[in-house]
This record gives C-alpha cells, sequence and structure tokens, in this order.
C-alpha cells in the first residue's frame, strides 16, 4: 500500500528534493508496482506521478485516461497535446533540483534503468539533475517485515531439507539399481516441495560432471545425465511458501557419489567457500561498524578470493542476487561484474551469496542467504554453512 509519509520521510533521507515516477505502456515496472497499480491496469498513454520531499504530489494524466491516477494522493493536470505533455512535466518538477526517477547513469544498472533517454533529457532542460531511484525503489520494493522474515525461515526449512531428501535419494538409486537421473533427482525435489507447501518459479538444476559447470543448466528429456559412482553432483533448488507475500529461500550445494572426496572437487570447493566467506565477512563488518555498503563491495570482497586463487576466468556471474516474493527481486545485487551495482545493501533486505568456479569437467557453487534486520544484525540463512563436498555413499 502507497505510504505518502514514508516515501516522503525517504526522499529526505536519501538527499533528493523529489521522485518522478515516469511511465508508458508498461516501460516502468518499478514505478507501477511502487504506485500500486493492478497487473491487469493497462495504461496507453504516458503519466507521471511526482513526489516532493514536502508538499503534496503532483500528476500528470492524458485526456482519453484521466482517472488512471486516481487511487494515489495529489493534485492534478490533464493533457493532451505533446506540448502539454512537456509543460507538465515542467510543472511536476518546478523548484526542484535533484530528483529521483528509474534512470541508471550510462545504463550501468538496467535494472533500474527504466526511464527513457529522452525523458531525462527533458527533466535536464528544466534544469534538474536526474539521479537514480534505485535505493528508493528496494526500501519500497525489496524490504521485508516480519511476517515475511518469518515465512523465508520457514521456507529455509523446507529448502534446507531438500538436500537430504535429494542426495539420499542418489544414494539409495544409486546403490540399488546403478544410477539414478538427474530428472528423476529434480521431480523427488518437486515432491518434497509440495509436501512441505513450497513452490517456485523453476524446477530445481541438477547438474552431473559437465552439466554442473554450466551455471543455467537444466536438465531435460533431451539433456539428462545419469548419475553412477564416481559422478560429482551440483543441487540448485529455490522456493517459497504458498502464501500471499512470500518470499524465498534460494540454495546450492554439492557432492560426491562415493565414499570419500577426491582432491581435485576438494581443492576447487575450499577455494569457493572461501570466497563465499569472505562476502559474508564483508556485510558482517560493514553493519558492525555501521559502513554505507554497496553491492559492487560485496562482490569485490568475493571475487578478490577466486581472483587471486588463479581461478577468476571460471567465475562467470555476480556474487548474487536480490530475493523476495521473486527469486530474484527488485533490490540491490552483489555485483560488480555484469553490472556495477552502487546500491546500498540495506536492512530489511535478503540477497544470495553464489561464488562459483565452472570447468569444462564440472562446477562448483555454494550458495547461501543473508538477511539484514532492522536492527543491522547479519544473519545467514541456509543451514549450517557446507564446509566440504559431501560424500553421498559414506
Amino acid at each position: 500500500m502507497f505510504d505518502l509519509a514514508a516515501t516522503q520521510q525517504a526522499i529526505r533521507d536519501f538527499g533528493f528534493d523529489g521522485w518522478l515516477l515516469y511511465d508508458f505502456r508498461g516501460s516502468n515496472v518499478l514505478a507501477r508496482r511502487i504506485l500500486d497499480f493492478t497487473p491487469k491496469q493497462f495504461t496507453s498513454r504516458r503519466f507521471a506521478y511526482c513526489i516532493p520531499a514536502h508538499g503534496p504530489p503532483r500528476k500528470l494524466c492524458h485526456r482519453i485516461e484521466p482517472g488512471s491516477l486516481d487511487h494515489l494522493p495529489g493534485d492534478k493536470t490533464i493533457y493532451l497535446k505533446w506540448q502539454e505533455f512537456e509543460a507538465g512535466i515542467q510543472s511536476l518538477v518546478s523548484g526542484m533540483k535533484r530528483v529521483a526517477t528509474e534512470y541508471s547513469p550510462r545504463n550501468g544498472n538496467p535494472y533500474v534503468g527504466k526511464v527513457d533517454a529522452g525523458t531525462i533529457e527533458l527533466l535536464q532542460s528544466f534544469g534538474c539533475e536526474p539521479l537514480s531511484s534505485g535505493d528508493l525503489v528496494q526500501l519500497f520494493e525489496a524490504t521485508w517485515d516480519e511476517e515475511q522474515w518469518q515465512m523465508h525461515l520457514e521456507a529455509e526449512r523446507g529448502t534446507t531439507s531438500a538436500f537430504d531428501r535429494a542426495f539420499g535419494f542418489i544414494r539409495d538409486q544409486v546403490q540399488s539399481r546403478g544410477f539414478v537421473r538427474e530428472t528423476e533427482v529434480q521431480q523427488v525435489i518437486m515432491q518434497h516441495f509440495a509436501e512441505h507447501g513450497l513452490i517456485t518459479d523453476h524446477p530445481p538444476i541438477v547438474g552431473e560432471g559437465p552439466h554442473s559447470g554450466d551455471p543455467h543448466y537444466a536438465p531435460s528429456e533431451e539433456h539428462d545425465a545419469e548419475i553412477r559412482e564416481g559422478s560429482f553432483v551440483l543441487v540448485d533448488l529455490w522456493a517459497k511458501l504458498d502464501k500471499p507475500r512470500a518470499v524465498f529461500s534460494d540454495l546450492t550445494r554439492t557432492g560426491f557419489v562415493g565414499t570419500s572426496v577426491p582432491e581435485q572437487y576438494t581443492k576447487i570447493f575450499n577455494i569457493v567457500a572461501a570466497a563465499r566467506d569472505a562476502a559474508i565477512a564483508r556485510v558482517e563488518s560493514a553493519f558492525a561498524k555501521n559502513e554505507v555498503l554497496h553491492g559492487w563491495q560485496v562482490d569485490e570482497a568475493c571475487r578478490g578470493v577466486i581472483e587471486a586463487a588463479g581461478y577468476g576466468q571460471y567465475f562467470s556471474h555476480r556474487t548474487g542476487h536480490n530475493i523476495g516474493q521473486e527469486t530474484h527481486g527488485n533490490g540491490a545485487n552483489m555485483d560488480n561484474l555484469e553490472t556495477r551495482e552502487d546500491r546500498r545493501v540495506l536492512p530489511r533486505t535478503c540477497f544470495s551469496v553464489e561464488p562459483g568456479i565452472y570447468l569444462p569437467e564440472f562446477g562448483v557453487r555454494s550458495e547461501i542467504n543473508v538477511f539484514v534486520d532492522a536492527n543491522k544484525k547479519v544473519h545467514v540463512t541456509g543451514g549450517a554453512l557446507q564446509r566440504e563436498v559431501l560424500a553421498i555413499l559414506k
């Protein structure tokens, strides 16, 4: 529910004069969600909603759709001609210099950059300085309340226990029939989710040998390897409670089908685990010292460990992503590879830490979730940290 007082307080806290939320035909999904548009609420003309740091909000709506913002507080201006639209935007931001909007300089963060360049140029022509609303967006889109935190913990219990189910099934099938297929393990995990009231947007990843070296591998009828004694196995699974507003738990673990784990797997796992732990330590240190922490800094701490070990080229994705009602949420990612994540790591947000080294023969990823609560305490979820590759037949 849109909260004007909380929004204006956040605008002031982040040092903006106002926040311009602009959309054309669903081009700015962030603005529409923040302004409480329903998924089926279609608009065919441009609208803008400007929230000043102080005073009533200002609306700009097309004559064909004059009621598109009637569910929100504020004064309304109606436009028809394009000249009236431009004049309307100028009126909305009148008296403002630092204007937040869904903009990313140089498109450095496309998750935030939803406002087109022409609208940015228009703001600049009125003497405004367009600035990224990324931290404002995540404050209202990515923060959890206590109920969501508790739902995450319940989902985490179900996802963590799913590994016991999956690896136990692999052990039993290999011992009884000599092998098990990736898709069979995948189906067992999905059954486990159903039994624990969990849902997911996509079946889990179960990758054997070379398939574990593909970060986004998905087993299918065409690609369905046999897992046998001597196989290295990666399992990546994510799910949330089948309840309104529930949030995800997203975890990855690895195992070896044998009674002991060969050194080649242990060596790579230890590097990945050290990188994971370095990322966690960076977050804990920043909040203990009350420092401002950005997503790129967490990625840098994690990636530096893998690069120092000589495997930087095999860590081919960001360190982590925001987690919310979608697996990949709208808050800060832990990224200084694919994008430079300048958004802050905010209290009451959750994100994954999931470094990986992906070689042609096999790949190792270790994924846990980190939640920073309202008191800035850092929680690591996903059960006990995996400290070694699981020997599945031990």
